[in-house]
Formats: structure tokens, C-alpha cells, sequence
């Protein structure tokens, strides 16, 4: 089977950053396709995109679906930080597989985990990996495989960016951490330090971005590997200001608290996900920024949607505001 250029399998489709990316390049013109687990039929159609049943730990499952495809978004991960060790690795390197048969290009929504203090509190596109704890230690020998397969005829491109927050993103430290889903917001809790900042990534600015950096992927090196700069919340506490305005103007009030993070060190050793939170508790500790100067060498600019609209479509997505009348604008970009 040929490859089409604009043929893309979207492996987490079911996902929040996998979902968004799906939908946008099938809005792009893109031909999208998706590995779903549990389906009754081989195959189903929804909204524009075709899912194949199937399983990203099933290397015949992924090489079967990636055929013909000239992009794989690799957007799956262990549910709850769980099973890391066991599922992480052995899930790219089915994707490199496919991505080798095809000739195909990899994009892989990257995570700060890889970098440890040392290259904080601007980091940089090229610094050093460096991780401290367990998950960054795979991350980091995942993008190896992927440099390496770059070096065997597949492309990569990885893009990091902060916390994701968005209308399907209710697996995130926005949706778990700061308020509840599904429900009115009376408290907004702050995970981090006083005063220290944090870096937050509304989700269809990433995947947007994604879009572009597939445009142009034909410039690009066989690896590539950008930062997005997406919301720099200086002091900590200016995203749950933003929810807070966005529940007033709803016609209710929120307050801010400290996250308990006493009562997760309590009950880590009983809950396995309270116990990979814990571990990451030190991107909350200390500012961390991300710096997006090769994404605008290449882009020009960077997809960006203001706060406050981006948080109000956040919370009506998840349910959390009883009007439903704002009006999406489209999405701008600002050059850092």
C-alpha cells in the first residue's frame, strides 16, 4: 500500500491531547484514522475519523492501522501515571516500527519530566536530560529510541509544553488538582509555593501546533524537538484568579486554598496515582519556564489563545459553569 502524504494514525485518539490533535488535522483536510480498544466492529466511523479496534501494546494492531500513513501522533500513555515501566516502552516501539515500515514521521507530545533543577528556571530547547525520578528516566529513553529511529529512516518531532488544561482534559493536573469536574466551582486549590511560577498549556494551542509543524515537516531535521512558551503563570497563583473571575461571572464565588498535599503523602502508600503525584511534587516546587525560541524559527509565531477565554471554554467543557454562552474567537499567536 502507498503511502498518503495526508494520512495520519492518531494513537490515544480517545485522549485528551490525542482527541484534539485528531480533530484538528481532520479539519486541517487530513485523513485521520485512530486505535480504539474494546469496539464491537473491526472498524467505525465518527464525526470524520475512522477507528480500528485494537491495542497500542499490539505491534501487529499498530502496524496493521499505520499503513499507508505518513504521520503517527504517538499520544498514548499508561492511565493514572501507572504501569510506566511496564507499558511506556514497549508502546513507542511499536509506533517506531510502523513509522519505519512507512517512512513515516512520529509526533510525540513530549513532558518535562525528562529535565531535572539543573536546567531550570528558563528551560531551553537543547538542555541537558538530567531526570530525578523514575518516569523521567523513561521518558528520556524513549525520545533515545526515537533519535535512533530518526537515524534508520523514520522523523521525529517532539513538542513539550507546561500542564494542559482544555475542554476534554479531565485527566490533568487542571481538572484532578485545582478544581473538581462535573460540578460548581466553590474552591480552587494551589498546588504550588507562593510566589513560584508555573507553566500552563491550553490544549488546542498544542495541537494547533502540531498542525503547523506537520505543514512544514519537510524543512525539518530527521529529529527535531520544540518548547511551547503557552501560559506563564509568574507567581502561581494568576490561573486560579482566572477561574476565579470566570465563576463570578457565572453568578457564583470561589476561594483559594493550599492543595492538600499532607493528605496525599498520607494516603500514597494505599493509592498507586496519589504515589506517582507525590514524586512529581517537584515541578510545583520550583519555576519552571519553557522557552519556545526554535518553535518561532520555524513557526514565526506561536498559537496562542488568551487566558481567560481559554479557561472559561476549559470549564464549560468539563461542566463547571451553569451558563453556556461564550463564543470561541480564533485562536492567536504571539511570538514568546
Amino acid at each position: 500500500m502507498a503511502t498518503t502524504d495526508n494520512k495520519v494514525l492518531v494513537l490515544g485518539a480517545t485522549g485528551g491531547f490525542g482527541g484534539e490533535t485528531a480533530r484538528q488535522l481532520r479539519d486541517h483536510g487530513w485523513q485521520v484514522q485512530a486505535l480504539q480498544r474494546g469496539l464491537k466492529n473491526a472498524m467505525e466511523v465518527r464525526e470524520g475519523i475512522v477507528y480500528f479496534r485494537g491495542d497500542a501494546l499490539n505491534r501487529d494492531d499498530v502496524m496493521q492501522a499505520a499503513k499507508g500513513c505518513s504521520v503517527i501522533v504517538h499520544a498514548v500513555n499508561p492511565p493514572g501515571y501507572r504501569r510506566w515501566s511496564e507499558w511506556v516502552l514497549p508502546m513507542i516501539d511499536n509506533t517506531i516500527a510502523a513509522a519505519l515500515a512507512e517512512n513515516a514521521t512520529i509526533v510525540l507530545p513530549g513532558t518535562v519530566y525528562n529535565y531535572g533543577p539543573d536546567a531550570f528556571p528558563l528551560l531551553r530547547e537543547d538542555a541537558a536530560q538530567h531526570p530525578q525520578t523514575r518516569k523521567g528516566r523513561i521518558r528520556v529513553e524513549l525520545e533515545q529510541r526515537l533519535r535512533d529511529a530518526s537515524t534508520r529512516g523514520a522523523q521525529a518531532i517532539v513538542l513539550r509544553a507546561g500542564d494542559f488544561f482544555g475542554q476534554q482534559t479531565s485527566n490533568t493536573w487542571f481538572a484532578q488538582g485545582l478544581i473538581k469536574p462535573g460540578q460548581a466551582i466553590k474552591t480552587i486549590n494551589l498546588p504550588g509555593v507562593p510566589g513560584v511560577g508555573h507553566q500552563w498549556s491550553y490544549l488546542p494551542d498544542a495541537a494547533q501546533t502540531i498542525v503547523q509543524l506537520l505543514d512544514r515537516r519537510a524543512s525539518l531535521p530527521p529529529f527535531s524537538s520544540f518548547h511551547m512558551a503557552g501560559h506563564w503563570d509568574a507567581d502561581g497563583t494568576q490561573m486560579a484568579a482566572a477561574i476565579a473571575r470566570c465563576v463570578e461571572q457565572d453568578g457564583g464565588q470561589a476561594k483559594q486554598r493550599p492543595f492538600a498535599w499532607w493528605l496525599v503523602r498520607l494516603a500514597s502508600p494505599f493509592v498507586p496515582t496519589l504515589r506517582e503525584m507525590l514524586e512529581m511534587r517537584y515541578l510545583w516546587q520550583q519555576p519552571l519556564r519553557m522557552d519556545n525560541s526554535g518553535l518561532l524559527a520555524v513557526l514565526g509565531t506561536e498559537p496562542h489563545t488568551p487566558l481567560e477565554q481559554a479557561v472559561k471554554a476549559t470549564l464549560e467543557g468539563l461542566g463547571c459553569l451553569s451558563r453556556r454562552s461564550m463564543t470561541l474567537q480564533p485562536i492567536r499567536t504571539k511570538k514568546n
